[in-house]
């Protein structure tokens, strides 16, 4: 059985998990400086990309197996998340490797829901956790973008491929990521109700 982490716990900052969300928050101008400044590198860009959105994964197992959740955590990873997913939908936009509508899609729903959680918060809701829906859309754009990318490297042997791939990653992403952002409606009246009325005893 897991162990539950005595509430002192979730004030630590020095966690493992904590420390991956700032190395890809790191890793953000490398990537951008790959991308654009070394051309021949494309493929290692994108490579970057992938690795950084497979480390969301990474971060929320050791979180949750180990014993290492924090409140800095839970608002450190998604803000990762959000940054990495706008960074890369932004770049790619501009690189030309993306198809425009799948990068505004995507980065609409970022804004909505950024946004939004912004405004719940200035009106004191308890904050809101995200959802395996929010988390599995964002882990399939975060590799539908380097596909993406990947298939427009002509040096790479498998660039049709990754077509496929991109748009494989891309569909379930963007359909879980909107569903996610529905969900999060009732959630948020939800928030807002025990937020007043936690700061009324």
């Amino acid at each position: 059985m897991e162990a539950i982490a005595p509430p002192e716990a979730e004030d630590r900052v020095l966690t493992i998990p904590n420390f991956l969300s700032v190395a890809r928050l790191l890793c953000v101008p490398l990537f951008l400086y790959l991308l654009f400044h070394v051309p021949q590198h494309r493929v290692a860009a994108a490579w970057l990309l992938a690795g950084l959105g497979a480390t969301d994964w990474v971060d929320g197992y050791v979180a949750r197996h180990f014993n290492q959740v924090s409140t800095l955590g839970k608002i450190l990873d998604p803000t990762a998340d959000r940054i990495l997913l706008l960074v890369g939908a932004v770049a790619i936009i501009i690189d030309g490797a993306v198809p425009v509508w799948v990068a505004l899609a995507a980065l609409t729903r970022e804004a909505l829901v950024g946004i939004a959680a912004v405004v719940l918060a200035a009106m004191g809701a308890r904050r809101i956790d995200v959802t395996w829906f929010g988390k599995a859309g964002t882990f399939g754009l975060m590799f539908a973008f380097p596909f993406f990318l990947a298939s427009h490297a002509p040096d790479l042997w498998w660039h049709h491929q990754a077509r496929f791939l991109a748009w494989f990653c891309a569909i379930p992403g963007l359909v879980f990521g909107w569903y996610a952002a529905v969900l999060y409606v009732p959630m948020a009246k939800r928030a807002l109700a025990e937020g007043r009325v936690g700061s009324h005893p």
